[in-house]
């Protein structure tokens, strides 16, 4: 609107000066409403309540506002139909759930905690093995081994390849196992079919075992023993559920999925008589009877049975708290890659009804990210302590 007065003043600087009743009828009318509106936009730009991502043109309040690195969707609010951007949170009405490590009080702590052990002499270390190529496998490798590096932290990455045996990868676990720079391991899962992967779980140190499988880790989880690790996925959904507002003491939360990697430990982890948690925890699966039923009872949903959109808008009931923690790759002629990642969870259905929800990607993959960078500190640190007592 402003432009459009200078370009008539411009276009009639000529006759200006001369009266013109026309002339200033037009510069009145053209000027009134970008007056107005241009001082209710400087109002709202000043006061700070508008935030425009310019790669976007999504506008978030100073509420929503964090910032953060990730551009993956953070949230997505069923109100205004918006997906945010990763390090945009949104803390007022209507919690929408979502975050990447550097964008979330979570991402403090993790750089103090790191900055105590330096001061220390003690730079955590963290072994990461991978054996195979599976691309989406050797991607999540790297994310852990950027984040470890950005954190300042000591990173290993051991590629192996394919045919690589079971006594080989034994002997390189176990040689970790005996590094004292390395105070956290994990093995990438899944490994190549000639690979028995509980052994190679076994054969990890528990005290090292940052991805929480080991079974004295299982049982620490069980038994509520805090030096215990729990894995990463499930913590990361806690995590999620406390930075956002979202109440789980007394909560009926129903887990969808029961394997030892989300459903189990993420069952045993809620229920926990702590603060975070003290939920009442149903599990249900694929084959539980009236699962629809049950589904539709939960105040928070975490959905982990491994198939892509199983979750439609009958599972939920209005304003129930979803977690999706399911990545499906399902095709896709329009996308480059053929495929497109979709969750356990039909996003568009569900989220019309969702109080708030996570999406595929970007919700639970980033806090797994980060919890994990939070055990390999508590492992140093126990060690550490160990090693001073």
């Amino acid at each position: 609107q402003t432009g459009a007065m200078l370009a008539v003043l411009w276009e009639y600087r000529a006759r200006f000066f001369r009266v013109d009743l026309r002339l200033w009828i037009n510069l009145v009318v053209a000027f009134i409403p970008a007056a107005v509106l241009g001082l209710a936009f400087g109002k709202f730009i000043k006061s700070g309540d508008l935030f425009l991502n310019h790669e976007t043109r999504v506008g978030f309040t100073p509420e929503q506002r964090r910032v953060g690195r990730g551009n993956f969707p953070a949230f997505y609010d069923r109100e205004t139909r918006i997906g945010a951007l990763g390090g945009y949170w949104e803390t007022g009405k209507g919690l929408y759930v979502g975050a990447v490590l550097d964008s979330t009080p979570r991402g403090e702590e993790v750089f103090r905690a790191v900055g105590d052990c330096l001061a220390q002499g003690v730079t955590p270390g963290l072994a990461v093995v991978l054996v195979g190529d599976n691309p989406a496998s050797r991607a999540y490798v790297r994310a852990k081994d950027k984040m470890c590096r950005d954190l300042g932290l000591h990173s290993v990455k051991l590629e192996l390849p394919a045919a690589t045996t079971q006594e080989e990868l034994l002997a390189r676990v176990e040689e970790l196992n005996c590094d004292p720079a390395i105070h956290a391991i994990l093995v990438q899962s899944p490994p190549p079919k000639q690979i028995d992967e509980a052994a190679i779980v076994r054969a990890v140190h528990p005290e090292k075992d940052v991805d929480g499988f080991h079974p004295i880790n299982v049982a620490k989880l069980a038994l509520g023993d805090a030096t215990g690790f729990v894995p990463c996925t499930p913590l990361g959904c806690q995590r999620l559920l406390i930075e956002s507002g979202v109440e789980i003491e007394g909560a009926h939360v129903v887990v969808l999925g029961r394997s030892m990697i989300v459903g189990k430990p993420v069952a045993l982890l809620l229920m926990q008589k702590e603060k975070g948690a003290n939920a009442t925890v149903t599990v249900v699966h694929s084959r539980s009877r009236k699962l629809t039923e049950i589904t539709r009872s939960a105040d928070i949903l975490i959905a982990a049975i491994g198939q892509s959109e199983f979750v439609k808008a009958e599972h939920v009931r209005e304003g129930t708290v979803v977690i999706d923690v399911g990545i499906n790759r399902v095709p896709d002629a329009s996308n480059e890659r053929g495929y497109r990642l979709v969750g356990d969870v039909a996003f568009d259905q569900v989220a019309a009804k969702a109080a708030a929800i996570t999406p595929v990607p970007g919700g639970v993959g980033p806090m797994t990210i980060a919890m994990l960078m939070s055990n390999t500190l508590k492992a140093c640190r126990q060690r550490t302590r160990e090693r001073e007592n």
